[in-house]
């Protein structure tokens, strides 16, 4: 009796093909926009084996509207887009159809693309790996002195003054004046808002 059908041993890698990371200048605020259909255009014209991916950078970030705190996207390299794609792999067809798109300005290095050296890669992707390492940030910090408004807990709807910040741990220490007396509470960023 012959033995199941037995999970084969993965074949050996193909060495990678060295990629190389391109620039691409759009119009700021447009960013996702000219992902999405650059997205769409890699798909359609069958060049995945050439253009790996395209990237636009962002964080999430907290910003007090209404009076309320919002959660929203912000692009960290605002107006780019960074390529991947593998070297020697980018045909003037692909250059000239990416630099057609709506809102895109042109390519690092304008007629011919320029490839980032690595350092400047390490650079980018070590902006970002902080970005993810930090979580969710704040756009506008806390400053020492600052009137804040107490939104969440025991003392909501209490006024005071920002004493400490530590934005390691995103708290702070506010003093709040109870009956006369000034009381120190430590509340998160997400427990407070900045008083107009």
């Amino acid at each position: 009796m012959e033995p199941a059908n037995e999970a084969q041993p993965p074949k050996p890698a193909k060495p990678e093909q060295e990629t190389k990371w391109y620039v691409l200048r759009a119009i700021s605020g447009k960013e996702r926009k000219v992902k999405e259909y650059l997205d769409k255009e890699i798909q359609i014209n069958g060049w995945g084996g050439s253009i790996l991916q395209v990237l636009c950078p962002s964080e999430k970030v907290f910003k007090v509207q209404g009076g309320k705190k919002v959660l929203r996207e912000k692009t960290l390299f605002p107006g780019y887009l960074m390529i991947e794609a593998l070297d020697g792999k980018l045909t003037d067809d692909m250059i000239q159809t990416i630099k057609g798109v709506t809102n895109v300005i042109h390519f690092l290095g304008k007629d011919q693309p320029t490839a980032l050296r690595k350092s400047e890669v390490n650079k980018m992707f070590g902006k970002m790996d902080e970005v993810d390492e930090q979580g969710i940030s704040y756009a506008d910090p806390y400053i020492i002195g600052e009137t804040v408004r107490i939104t969440d807990g025991p003392f909501n709807d209490f006024n005071g003054t920002v004493e400490e910040v530590n934005d390691e741990k995103k708290k702070l220490k506010v003093v709040v004046k109870i009956f006369g007396r000034a009381t120190p509470v430590e509340l998160s960023y997400m427990q407070v808002e900045k008083i107009a």
